[in-house]
């Protein structure tokens, strides 16, 4: 039978810029890699919220990104 390991966890961060010349938002994305792999959503959530008052643009949204090896 197959095992799951998880080898790490990243916090991604989407935030809009501004608007192209259609009126259609534009998009940058940080990521942030050695995220503890313990960390809860809440936890995740929290940290976002304090890194995007430090930033200029709106945070449009929050996603988790767990890095995952199958083993035989």
């Amino acid at each position: 039978m197959a095992q799951a390991l998880l080898e790490g966890t990243k916090l991604r961060l989407v935030f809009e810029t501004g608007m192209d010349d259609e009126g259609n938002p534009i998009y940058k994305a940080k990521t942030f890699s050695n995220v503890k792999k313990e960390a809860t959503v809440d936890q995740l959530f929290q940290a976002a919220k304090a890194i995007a008052v430090l930033c200029n643009n709106k945070l449009n949204k929050v996603e988790r990104n767990d890095s995952t090896e199958i083993l035989a």
